[in-house]
């Protein structure tokens, strides 16, 4: 599926449920969600990850909502603490098949975005291995001279912001002597189709969602 229709359709169905209480909807969209993601052949311990880091946040709205309240209420509890399997396992079914720099492409060429946020995408993301790098040597350097620069240390992050101002400079001055031009227009390189099957499996995956959502608790 098209990335923009993947990322699209994952954001409604995580707004349709967080506006509409259905315990039994988000137990289907779960056990959907998991056997494709097991269908992409995803790795036990990527799975396992997955399944277990959104567990504190939701065992934390069970107990509130269930043990703690004035009036407990067992399914309320449960419906809402499983919207963070929702939200983490639709999150995931996108970005399992899908990087970041395929989204920022088909965003710009399906969805019209600006050209500005895509390329501004991938400059992040392109920047971002170079700053661990970067943070790493700092704290390489420091040590060679007695200093330990720790996590929170401001001076770390004051080095490593003057890093990231250089290297944005760099990224800009690269650009243009690719011939970039704000507002130009630019050929594809690569190009991100949009197919009648996009459209289909969008509207058969939200109807079916929605029938749930309105016809069962």
């Amino acid at each position: 599926m098209n990335p923009s229709f993947k990322f699209l359709l994952a954001l409604i169905i995580s707004i349709e449920l967080s506006l509409k209480t259905s315990l039994t909807t988000n137990l289907l969209v779960i056990v959907f969600a998991v056997v494709y993601l097991l269908t992409q052949k995803i790795k036990f311990k990527s799975l396992l990850f997955t399944l277990l880091t959104p567990l504190i946040a939701a065992f934390t709205i069970f107990a509130t909502l269930y043990w703690f309240a004035p009036q407990p209420n067992l399914e309320n509890a449960l419906s809402l603490s499983s919207r963070i399997y929702v939200y983490t396992l639709t999150i995931c079914c996108v970005s399992i098949k899908t990087t970041a720099e395929e989204l920022a492409r088909s965003l710009e060429q399906n969805f019209h975005l600006p050209i500005k946020f895509a390329y501004g995408v991938l400059a992040a993301l392109n920047i971002i291995p170079q700053m661990k790098r970067a943070v790493k040597q700092i704290r390489i350097a420091g040590m060679m001279r007695g200093v330990y620069l720790s996590f929170w240390s401001p001076v770390l992050y004051f080095k490593a912001i003057l890093v990231a101002l250089n290297s944005a400079e760099n990224l800009a001055q690269g650009m243009e002597s690719h011939g970039y031009v704000e507002g130009a227009k630019r050929s594809v390189i690569v190009a991100v189709p949009l197919k009648a099957s996009d459209w289909l499996w969008s509207g058969v995956i939200l109807i079916l969602v929605n029938l749930a959502l309105f016809t069962l608790k």
